[in-house]
């Protein structure tokens, strides 16, 4: 410092001597928990005893049970002495503000729903007791620990409640949590390539060749040259590597020296902290310069051990989805749904459950879940909280999740452990058929049998979870003795103790899994009783995912609900229900933003509907006359019920636009037609362009546009009728290969779909050509990669909208995005499996004179050798009829795109 200072010693000097001057140490014994504003007279103890009362009179109207009561005042007990009410009163005040406030909040989450004072004071909404959840779990005596409540609220207004605490206990006393980002294995070994120069595959190399991560965690790399780490034996392709290329070698050299240093800092997605004394009197703080936020500069376990309170305040998104679907139902039906009052055992939605049919409901929807539940066949509320808690690694691997479903469908016998325990452990065990799956149950086998407290219990959970040996063994000393004081013998608790410890490693909170339950209960109401309001609530989630949203739209057409394309007098913002169907949202359209999108529903609203272009164009405001805003409009379709056909209007809208911007400049200025007031025709009349009479695009380019605008097919897909086809030639659906759960990186399979883009190119380092294209199935889209002398016989058949069945190794990125390495390619033969009887659906009602003359004149201009068969769908029964032989058909894709337009987009579905 003083060689880069020397022109000034006396700088260096008065550094040092304020250094020695500065004496800075923490209070690792203080405690700044928040401070509850009570009621004059009141201090926290008395309120919340107050309030808790209320609360029970609340939730028990017909009388507080004797038990509940009981519960109450041993918990309030054990709060008390602890020094929490007002830790209680301030998370009770933000969660009935919130709810107050119509922000959606979930029914609770992690322990702190086995607590009776929580749903008393409306933190939580189950009932504790009803469901056998542990208070202690939450909070006891014996393992001193800050209670924690994590809370989910609806995603999109998360940030009005941190403004009410803010505003409430004040900005100097709330303020977010820095986090630090550390650079992990993968990262480091990528960083160090980057940086030594090499290109972007020696990295990929490396990270490639690293063991497959346990847990979602990836091998340190101190481990894979260290012979003593448990994971030394996995690494051994990693090690080849290293030690026969030097380039390699060096790149792992290097990032041995930065795997774990703080890359970065961020903020915490949901932790906040809150104080009773100013924090900035604790901890430093800064604050954030694009929006003015206060971050704490320590991280929460930091800031933790000082005495401050870390409050989760989490955005769960699919609050936002129940919120957006009970909007919709009083929208399209007129019902105030309340949910949390529905009872606990809707028969419709268990056989949703039963049937698998999961997709888009909470924590249910992927594929070998769905699986599960369909071997699981649920039927109450308890099998719901099991398999939340049995889909995760640690039960799968036991095979738990299987043996649940088998003995629940009394397809296993159910083995006592031992039978000297088989008459203590039934209450315990018996709604989980012999199974331990929570942690609660652990705690209640150590209560009843050993005669543990259920503080110890807890304690005794944690130790078999961490394996510590000699904590085990001191633990095991004291368990043994209270079973043998109670009667046990050692063979008994032998037996018990050696399946105590790998389950309790993971078992699950049920506190956890019962609330998060009612989540997965309430989704799979609404899908079973009011499906296009939920459906169009998940579709407005998704609406800035393509993949999603086609998983989601293919299962609205397979439940039999028409997304029908957005349209200028029937679309909001998002996907809205109309009776049956769903309208496509405006504000996913591209180009159109939410500005255009309000102006026009407001225009549209005070003016009335829209009757013609012309008329539309001269209601709405001039935001939205923009000539890029109305093509992406009319090719998505949003005009047509006005009866233009998408052609004509794209051939003359610029010019349109132009005349009716000027004829609203001139009206902002004041020259205008003195009399035009006094006619709406007449400013419709004063554009002088003229739509043409024009054939409507042909239907692939009709649908090209529209997946352009819309970034998926809508009114119909390419691919409609070909499904047999394409299944025929497929191993998988594109939509199981890029889920989460779907195959594991480099596992070998095929798909069959349309390429809807392709771009050829050459590399830079080899000068070698390749090619990169999306291939979409009815499901879903993927990216395929087609190189070195694969690419070489196939480059002059690869074109867009071209079908193929391709055959590749598939490649999961870090960035959990999924692509396809071509193998084989074959363009199948269209004809395959469209030779048999072609099936038409339709409603009774729908078979009139006019429609069924139409629908002959359609199948003679298809003339061939395949059957028809008309199924006319009444309310009660499938009348099925065999169309004469010269309504023969020639099944093709233009046939399949004339009946839709005759007689829906579902006719062929079945």
């Amino acid at each position: 410092m003083r060689e880069l200072f020397r022109d000034h010693p006396e700088a260096c000097d008065n550094t040092l001597l304020i250094a020695e001057r500065c004496e800075v140490s923490f209070n690792t014994g203080a405690n700044y928990m928040p401070r509850f504003p009570c009621p004059e007279g009141e201090d926290e103890t008395s309120w919340l005893v107050k309030e808790v009362d209320k609360g029970l009179r609340y939730r028990y109207p017909q009388g507080i049970p004797d038990k509940v009561r009981t519960q109450a005042d041993y918990e309030l007990g054990v709060i008390t002495s602890m020094g929490f009410p007002g830790y209680f009163l301030v998370v009770a005040d933000f969660i009935n503000w919130a709810k107050n406030n119509g922000i959606r909040v979930g029914p609770g989450r992690g322990s702190g729903a086995g607590s009776m004072v929580a749903y008393a004071m409306r933190i939580t909404d189950l009932d504790p007791l009803h469901h056998g959840l542990i208070f202690e779990r939450f909070l006891n005596p014996d393992r001193v620990s800050m209670p924690d409540f994590d809370v989910d609220f609806d995603d999109r207004r998360r940030s009005e409640v941190i403004d009410y605490v803010t505003r409430k206990y004040g900005d100097e006393r709330v303020a977010m949590i820095v986090t630090y980002g550390t650079i992990k294995t993968k990262q480091a070994l990528k960083d160090s390539s980057r940086v030594l120069g090499y290109p972007f595959s020696m990295g990929e190399q490396l990270t490639k060749a690293l063991p497959p991560a346990v847990m979602a965690k990836d091998i340190p790399l101190a481990d894979i040259q260290n012979k003593d780490s448990k994971r030394y034996s996995e690494a051994g392709d990693f090690r080849q590597l290293i030690a026969t290329d030097p380039e390699a070698a060096k790149v792992f050299e290097t990032a041995l020296g930065i795997e774990g240093l703080k890359r970065q800092w961020g903020v915490h997605a949901a932790g906040v902290i809150m104080s009773s004394d100013p924090i900035i009197d604790v901890i430093p703080v800064m604050r954030r310069f694009q929006d003015g936020q206060v971050i704490t500069q320590f991280d929460y376990p930091t800031s933790e051990g000082l005495g401050l309170i870390k409050m989760d305040f989490l955005g769960l998104r699919n609050l936002t989805i129940i919120s957006d679907a009970l909007e919709n139902i009083k929208m399209n039906r007129g019902i105030d749904l309340d949910l949390e009052s529905l009872e606990l055992d809707d028969v419709a939605s268990y056989e949703l459950l039963a049937r698998g049919d999961t997709l888009g409901v909470f924590q249910l929807d992927g594929g070998p879940m769905r699986s599960l539940l369909k071997l699981m066949k649920p039927d109450n509320f308890e099998d719901i909280s099991a398999v939340l808690a049995l889909y995760r690694p640690g039960p799968m691997g036991a095979n738990a999740h299987t043996d649940y479903a088998l003995r629940k469908n009394k397809i296993q016998e159910v083995i006592p452990i031992h039978p000297e325990l088989e008459e203590p452990l039934s209450e315990i065990l018996g709604g989980t058929y012999g199974l331990i799956v929570y942690q609660e149950q652990v705690m209640a086998v150590a209560q009843k049998l050993a005669g543990y407290t259920l503080g110890q219990a807890d304690i005794l959970r944690r130790a078999m979870g961490k394996k510590k040996k000699s904590e085990l063994d001191k633990q095991f000393a004291g368990f043994s003795q209270g079973m043998q004081d109670n009667g046990y013998s050692m063979a008994a608790v032998k037996t018990l103790w050696d399946i105590l410890l790998p389950f309790s490693d993971y078992a699950f909170n049920k506190a956890h899994s019962a609330a998060y339950g009612v989540i997965s209960y309430w989704t799979a109401y609404l899908k079973a009783h009011y499906a296009p309001e939920y459906m169009a609530a998940l579709l407005t989630s998704v609406g800035d995912d393509k993949d999603k949203s086609a998983i989601y739209l293919n299962e609205c057409r397979r439940m039999g609900i028409t997304v029908l394309p957005p349209d200028v007098n029937e679309s909001a913002l998002n996907f809205t229900p109309v009776g049956t169907d769903i309208r496509f949202g405006m504000g996913a359209i591209r180009n159109v933003g939410v500005n255009a999108v309000e102006a026009m529903v407001a225009a549209r609203e005070k003016e009335g509907a829209y009757t013609s272009f012309k008329d539309y164009l001269v209601k709405v405001p001039a935001v939205v006359c923009n000539k890029r805003t109305i093509e992406s409009l009319i090719k998505a379709g949003a005009f047509d019920s006005l009866n233009h056909h998408r052609r004509a209007l794209a051939m003359i809208h610029e010019e349109a636009i132009d005349s009716v911007i000027t004829l609203k400049r001139n009206e902002a200025i004041g020259q205008f037609d003195l009399f035009a007031g006094f006619d709406e025709a007449e400013s419709e009349a004063s554009l002088s362009i003229d739509i043409p009479d024009l054939p409507e695009w042909e239907k692939k380019d009709k649908l090209s546009f529209e997946r352009d605008m819309l970034g998926l097919y809508v009114s119909d897909h390419p691919l409609q009728g070909l499904e047999g086809v394409l299944s025929q030639h497929a191993d998988q659906s594109i939509t199981s290969i890029i889920a989460e759960d779907g195959p594991h990186d480099g596992a070998i399979v095929t798909i069959a779909g349309m390429i809807t883009s392709l771009s050829r190119r050459i590399a830079k380092a080899s000068g070698n050509a390749y090619a990169r294209a999306e291939i979409e199935d009815l499901g879903g889209s993927v990216e395929v990669m087609f190189f070195g002398q694969v690419y070489g016989p196939i480059a002059s058949v690869l074109a867009e909208d071209l079908i193929v069945v391709v055959k590749g190794r598939l490649q999961r990125r870090d960035d959990g995005a999924v692509a396809l390495n071509c193998m084989e390619l074959s363009v199948p033969d269209l004809s395959e499996g469209l030779n048999g009887p072609l099936v038409i659906t339709m409603p009774t009602h729908k078979a009139t004179e006019a429609v069924v003359t139409e629908l002959g004149d359609v199948l003679r201009t298809h003339r061939g050798k395949s059957e028809v068969r008309l199924h006319l769908q009444g309310d009660t029964r499938v009348e099925v009829m065999g169309l004469p032989v010269h309504l023969r058909v020639n099944p093709s894709p233009s046939l399949f795109g004339d009946l839709k337009v005759l007689l829906g987009p579902t006719c062929l579905d079945s």
